[in-house]
């Protein structure tokens, strides 16, 4: 919207600049010299005269103006203001006085060869002779001083737009972490969570005791992982697998063979990044929705695909559950989406539900 008003006034501009910068022309002229032979020639001059002073003044702002405003668009492409100020000043001060200089003696072999002055009563005047250039001068610093002042105006307008799309992505970014810190610490105190996992291990203590300590400490690791990394957009790779390790240990004990939890990603792609805890709401997804049985049990694989990491389940979705929220895989894929500007696929075709992750190495961006 914004480029095509700029078009409709690049346009039209003539119409308006054009005059006023004719009239500002006049006024500069008088004030400088009110008493030169100019205007006394002017004076006693037919109409038709001034009718050919105007359209020589009118055609000679034209010119001044858009020599001005054509070397300013050419520099600010290739030597902008904001790179080397003073070598682009000192440019733009030479583009304007060989512009004006070119078009002040072409114009006066124009005026010279078809409107020749019939008494001489122009020539003579030292003052009127340099002043003429002189306001041309002025005149072509003051549009190209008008036309840099728009300039910054439309860097700053763009700065400006730029800090406050930054400052509502962190907003948004913010509220997106937030619902992950939310949803992380439901988990914790999640009574079916807590209670499934104290019962198990209330068994474990009777009747393998050994177990229970590792048990113990892979609950203690996965609670630490997640108080730990409330506050972190992103996490490597390898961090977020071990964590995975030990929440599988807890999976394993609590399902046995039910649920099989497979692992296998190259040792390059460990090192690449992703917002934590993503691979845990993916694996409790998977168990949350499908049936994991002796006779059907729910295969989980994770593995890389080049650079994504892609997470995949067989499908095999519990008969009358409450519909999905869905809040896990869309709170990753506004987390993926906002800190990378990527986007998460999620596939449900021939029996496998299929999350795919790019992985994304920070150091390269």
């Amino acid at each position: 919207m914004e480029m095509e008003r700029d078009k409709l006034f690049y346009k039209y501009y003539r119409f308006i600049v054009i005059p006023l910068v004719y009239l500002l022309f006049l006024l500069l002229s008088y004030l400088m010299n009110p008493f030169g032979k100019y205007w006394e020639y002017l004076d006693r001059s037919p109409i038709q005269i001034h009718l050919e002073e105007a359209g020589f003044g009118l055609i000679t702002c034209f010119l001044i103006t858009e020599v001005s405003l054509a070397s300013a668009r050419w520099l600010d492409k290739w030597m902008p203001w904001e790179k080397r100020p003073l070598y682009r000043f000192f440019l733009q001060t030479v583009f304007l006085i060989i512009g004006v200089f070119i078009i002040l003696k072409a114009e006066d072999l124009v005026y010279s060869t078809f409107l020749p002055c019939p008494d001489g009563s122009v020539t003579g005047d030292k003052l009127d002779e340099w002043q003429f250039p002189l306001i041309c001068l002025i005149m072509a610093f003051l549009i190209s001083a008008v036309h840099t002042g728009n300039y910054f105006l439309k860097l700053w307008k763009s700065s400006m737009l730029e800090a406050s799309e930054l400052q509502l992505k962190a907003a948004r970014l913010n509220e997106i972490a937030m619902q992950a810190q939310l949803q992380s610490l439901k988990l914790q105190l999640d009574p079916h969570f807590l209670f499934n996992n104290f019962s198990t291990l209330s068994a474990l203590i009777e009747d393998d005791p050994k177990l229970a300590a590792s048990f113990l400490e892979k609950l203690s690791k996965v609670y630490r992982y997640m108080i730990t990394h409330l506050d972190s957009d992103v996490i490597s790779l390898s961090e977020e697998l071990k964590f995975i390790d030990a929440y599988s240990f807890l999976i394993k004990i609590r399902h046995g063979e039910n649920v099989n939890i497979h692992i296998d990603i190259a040792a390059a792609n460990k090192s690449k990044e992703i917002p934590p805890i993503t691979l845990q709401l993916l694996i409790e997804n998977a168990i949350k929705h499908n049936i994991a049985s002796p006779a059907r049990p729910l295969n989980i694989l994770i593995h890389d695909e080049g650079n994504e990491l892609v997470v995949r389940n067989n499908l095999q979705l519990i008969a009358n559950e409450l519909p999905s929220t869905k809040m896990g895989l869309e709170n990753i894929k506004k987390r993926y989406e906002l800190l990378y500007g990527q986007s998460v696929t999620v596939n449900a075709t021939g029996g496998q539900f299929e999350v795919r992750l790019p992985l994304v190495d920070l150091k390269s961006i």
